[in-house]
């Protein structure tokens, strides 16, 4: 599951807000990757590369990157999508790891329209992995947004990338197809329809719901109320803790949300299980090439006296680079 949202501010701020919904933790924690960090696609191809920019990530077991910004202001987003279908591996085109899929554009791209080119001039494949602890596939769609206010959507249908480029593009769930979403909001009142606004926490309502309220913010008179304001849109389309309901034992639940600030780069993690609020200002850490990555245990908080709470931008601890899961060599 999951919920992205972008705003754009009267004065040109950009913020994007997500969900992360799960039917199981995601043992996530904090990363600071520098510049000048070299990595692989996972999948003994052709691509290799060192790190452009650095970037503030969020990962999953400590394999891969799923949200996080960079310094030049791109944000990127993986949700999950039952429809994917990455294809047969065609070792003529360019591949990537599904772990190490957003993190490739945020080390090489500073735009959406660029890493967009990219994709579409080389016809950029993904190769999902399964997670070495359970064997779950990822089946999932990136999102990618930038601090002009420019916004695409990538999936993979038919083994091939369908890209949605607009600055229009703003909100994104899961099922159906991205396609199919938009069409489901033109029912709603206020995008075409007649059909009320939908409360339930499928899909297709959370997209109406985030689409709804960003629409709707005031304008902010700081960065603090600006996401503030991200904030309560994303609460409104989160999914609380439940018993699953009969016939569905993987039902999700929002373990954390995010708030990146694009234009003021500045990065907001909350989690559902803890009252502190915790943001790291990328210009406060040190992405220079050389630097080493920086890890934020976010698993050992407990949120006593003395646990993470407000800005941790001096809280990262050096770390060996993040290993991102590949296939054997």
């Amino acid at each position: 599951m999951c919920t992205r949202v972008v705003w754009h501010g009267p004065s040109g701020q950009v913020l994007v807000g997500r969900n992360m919904d799960y039917h199981r933790e995601t043992a996530t924690n904090l990363w600071a990757l520098p510049r000048g960090m070299t990595r692989d696609d996972g999948v003994g191809g052709q691509l290799s590369w060192t790190s452009k920019y650095g970037s503030v990530v969020a990962g999953a077991y400590d394999v891969m990157t799923v949200d996080g910004l960079n310094e030049a202001g791109l944000a990127g987003h993986v949700l999950w999508l039952t429809e994917s279908d990455y294809g047969h591996r065609d070792t003529s085109k360019p591949a990537l790891s599904v772990a190490v899929w957003m993190q490739y554009f945020l080390d090489n791209f500073s735009t959406v329209a660029d890493a967009v080119a990219y994709v579409e001039e080389n016809e950029l494949r993904v190769v999902p992995l399964g997670d070495p602890a359970t064997g779950e596939v990822p089946a999932v769609h990136l999102a990618l947004d930038d601090a002009t206010g420019d916004s695409a959507i990538i999936e993979y249908l038919d083994g091939k990338p369908t890209v949605w480029h607009s600055r229009d593009y703003i909100v994104m769930t899961n099922s159906p197809t991205y396609c199919e979403q938009l069409k489901l909001l033109e029912r709603v009142q206020g995008f075409g329809g007649d059909e009320p606004l939908p409360g339930t926490d499928a899909a297709p309502d959370r997209f109406a719901r985030a689409t709804h309220y960003v629409g709707r913010l005031p304008v902010p008179d700081s960065q603090v109320q600006a996401i503030a304001g991200m904030f309560s849109v994303i609460r409104n389309a989160a999914q609380p803790f439940r018993v699953p309901d009969p016939g569905k034992p993987f039902a999700s639940q929002t373990l954390w949300q995010t708030v990146a600030d694009l234009t003021g780069k500045r990065y907001v993690f909350e989690s559902t299980t803890r009252p502190n609020i915790v943001w790291v200002d990328l210009e406060d850490l040190d992405f220079s090439e050389g630097a080493s990555a920086g890890k934020l245990d976010l698993l050992g908080d407990t949120a006593v006296e003395g646990g993470l709470v407000g800005n941790v931008s001096d809280r990262f601890e050096n770390s060996d680079p993040l290993t991102f899961i590949a296939l054997p060599s």
